[in-house]
This record gives C-alpha cells, sequence and structure tokens, in this order.
C-alpha cells in the first residue's frame, strides 16, 4: 500500500490549523490572552503545540529538501537499497505542493545527473533515475552500448561483481565505468541477460530519456516512455544515511563508508 505523505501531512496541518484558529478566535470574543496558562483540551493543547512545526517541516520538505529511501538496486552501483538520499526540492523549480505544478523556473534536468520523479504508470510511486536523453536526443541502445546523437558513449571495464539482487539471488554482474558526455559513473551489466536493442529514439520536446545504472535490471523509459519536465520532483544530492536490512545484527547494518556519498 503506498501512502501519500505530504496529503496527509498537508491534512493534519489543516486540521491543527483550523482548531489553532478557532482557539484565537475563541480568546478574542471571551477577552483571553492567547498565551496564558490556562486548562484547554487535549486537541487544542496539541494542535498548539504541533501545528507550527508540522507547518515547517511541510514547508522544508515541500519547497528545500526532502529525504527518500532507495528501495530497489535499479541504480546500483551507484545508490543501492537501503540509501537515505538528499534530494533537492527546488533544483527543477519551485513547485506546489501535493500537485507539483511549478510556480517558479529555476534550473532544467541535466545529462547524467539523478532525479527523482512519479512512476507514469503509477504516480503514487517515485522512481530516481539518471537522466540520459534530453529533448530531441537521438537515442539508441545496441549490444548495451549506448549512443547519444550517433557518438557511443564510452565504457571501461572495472570488474565483477557478486551480490544479491532484488529477490535475494546472488547474481554476478560486470562493472563498468561509462563517460556519459563527461559525466563519469559505474553501471551494471548481466552478460547471460538480453541486449533488448532499440534503435534512434527521438526524445520529445519537454520529455527526457530515463535510465537506471543497473542496465539489466532497470524499469525505466526503454518499458514506458518519457518523462515530462513538468512531473520532476528534485535531484538527488548525496547519500545521509545507508540501511542494510540484510545484516545479521542490528549494529552491523549501517553502511557507514556510504554517508555522505555524492550521487
Amino acid at each position: 500500500m503506498n501512502f501519500d505523505f505530504p496529503l496527509i501531512l498537508l491534512s493534519i496541518i489543516v486540521f491543527t490549523g483550523v482548531v489553532v484558529l478557532g482557539d484565537f478566535i475563541f480568546c478574542i470574543i471571551h477577552h483571553e490572552k492567547l498565551l496564558e496558562i490556562k486548562k484547554r483540551t487535549l486537541i487544542i493543547e496539541y494542535s498548539r503545540a504541533f501545528f507550527p512545526v508540522l507547518l515547517l517541516v511541510f514547508c522544508i520538505r515541500s519547497f528545500v529538501a526532502q529525504p527518500y529511501r532507495v528501495p530497489t538496486s535499479s541504480l546500483a552501483p551507484t545508490v543501492i537499497p537501503g540509501d537515505f538520499i538528499f534530494v533537492n526540492q527546488y533544483h527543477y523549480g519551485v513547485r506546489f505542493p501535493i500537485w507539483n505544478k511549478k510556480l517558479i523556473n529555476v534550473d532544467e534536468p541535466a545529462r547524467g545527473q539523478i532525479a527523482l520523479f512519479p512512476y507514469p504508470a503509477e504516480t503514487s510511486m517515485t522512481f530516481i533515475k539518471r537522466v540520459i536523453g534530453l529533448p530531441g536526443d537521438h537515442i539508441s541502445y545496441i549490444d548495451k552500448t549506448l549512443y547519444i546523437n550517433g557518438k557511443k558513449q564510452a565504457t571501461k571495464f572495472v570488474k565483477d561483481v557478486t551480490r544479491l539482487d532484488d529477490f535475494g539471488q546472488l547474481q554476478t554482474y560486470q562493472e563498468y565505468q561509462e563517460d556519459l558526455f563527461g559525466v563519469k559513473h559505474d553501471i551494471f551489466l548481466q552478460a547471460n541477460a538480453p541486449a533488448n536493442n532499440f534503435y534512434n529514439i527521438v526524445v520529445p520536446k519537454d520529455e527526457y530519456f530515463m535510465m537506471g545504472d543497473n542496465r539489466d535490471g532497470s524499469d525505466d523509459s526503454r518499458y514506458w516512455g518519457f518523462v515530462h519536465e513538468s512531473t520532476f520532483i528534485g535531484h538527488a544530492l548525496f547519500v545521509w544515511m545507508s540501511w542494510n536490512s540484510n545484516a545479521a545484527e542490528w549494529y552491523d547494518a549501517i553502511r557507514w563508508n556510504r554517508i555522505g556519498t555524492k550521487i
């Protein structure tokens, strides 16, 4: 079940705000001081205590930054399941909360950035992928090699990696460093996975082609199409916490080496 946390938070803020406003009006009518010590019902006491805090959290989360927990390995090895990442909310423009409507232009998604957006097939879910194709680009993926506007994106073999996949099965990956027009990052490939070639896909105006770094284990634009510029949520910046849910003991679960990793 997917919970719309911003909507739930906004609903609580509206409720507590109405209670606080009602209490304020009551104090005016009865000539009482708003902040004087006087026993009130629990609803009023809690509303007065939590309303300003919740409002501040909502504003920061909506307009400045928010945390996001990575649930799958579609962007491995760059980000992995259990990573908590810091997301810049205003990098792609200041947007109206809940409905994600842009109010002020700030910047556009750039190639190589890792961005968050609603999953086009189920908008209540948030996806995180790398920006590969910009509006007007011609994208091809041939024998697991990426071509943008006819230019091959160079890759260099790094090492073989054996790790658990999202289903708890051990898989062997070939790790490569890809040079995406100067943006160097590591990707995973699997020798026994089909190539799923495609040729000369043209990215429409105001749309972006998104891919995961785990190229053979990512549900991305190759399968459900482009992401419209108006739907982007934010730009992922760095890992602020990482939790390994498969650790044998809770005190071994924190991946200290990943904290602060720039992405």
